[in-house]
């Protein structure tokens, strides 16, 4: 088990959503909180609600900026010290056929979902290495396990989000140093982000959803898909059924291809 108390945070897109009810649990459970978003209004928003429940500062980042990634950890490093648990969780997505999208908005969800989680852990891990302790969570998506469309970017992000993740889970545990790495993989979760989504899966409540991750990472849990079946029905489909069969349990049952018809988004 991780004992929060005492220590560091790092929340990236701590600023809203998931980010802050993450924030505010690790509050409660007497852990210093660093938020990261490029949203400079929420950050203070967040930093004045939660004041009185422990230790908590922010910083405004722009992670598909790498420079600025770079610059902003070194000043984290310089004022807060040591960061002992990192949360990759900012995240975007365009929800478009795939031929609609520009390439700015290609580029811009592969900066945010897939490249920044892994400049961000690099400026950290060096130091969690040298103290040999650590964790680093990092929210990905059950579209990181399953195709859909007005998704393709998006779902290409987070797949390769969950193989970066999980292959420095091993890399940790092969230079026997005690860093542990927690891979979520979330269904849709009413935080705005997915506005217009209609599921016959039921859509996650965000304060639940958020209780789960951090419950996950304090028992350095591995992988995580929320629901917990999700991944378990996913991954056996793949494995038994046809492609074609698959194609009709995953839409016609379980009615994920139809999921982003009426998709709107955090505008």
């Amino acid at each position: 088990m991780i004992d929060f108390k005492n220590k560091t945070t790092l929340i990236t897109g701590g600023a809203s959503g998931i980010g802050k009810i993450m924030a505010r649990l690790l509050l409660e459970r007497g852990a210093k909180v660093i938020l990261w978003d490029i949203n400079t209004q929420g950050i203070a928003d967040v930093i004045a609600e939660f004041k009185e429940k422990g230790e908590i500062c922010g910083y405004t980042v722009d992670i598909s900026d790498q420079e600025q990634v770079k610059s902003s950890a070194k000043e984290v490093k310089k004022e807060q010290g040591v960061v002992d648990i990192l949360i990759n969780n900012a995240g975007i997505i365009v929800g478009k056929y795939f031929h609609e999208h520009s390439t700015e908005e290609i580029s811009a969800t592969a900066a945010i979902n897939a490249n920044a989680p892994m400049i961000i852990t690099s400026c950290f891990i060096k130091d969690m290495m040298d103290q040999n302790f650590g964790s680093v969570c990092n929210i990905a998506s059950s579209g990181g396990l399953i195709s859909n469309p007005k998704m393709s970017v998006y779902a290409a992000s987070k797949w390769s989000l969950i193989g970066w993740s999980d292959s420095v889970r091993l890399e940790m545990s092969q230079l026997k140093k005690n860093i542990h790495f927690t891979t979520i993989m979330p269904y849709y979760i009413n935080t705005g982000m997915f506005d217009g989504v209609k599921s016959k899966i039921p859509i996650l409540d965000q304060e639940a959803a958020s209780l789960t991750i951090i419950k996950a990472i304090e028992k350095k849990k591995v992988m995580v898909t929320l629901p917990g079946w999700i991944y378990r029905v996913t991954r056996l489909g793949q494995a038994v059924m046809p492609i074609k069969m698959f194609d009709w349990f995953a839409g016609s049952i379980m009615g994920i291809y139809k999921t982003m018809e009426n998709f709107i988004g955090r505008k």
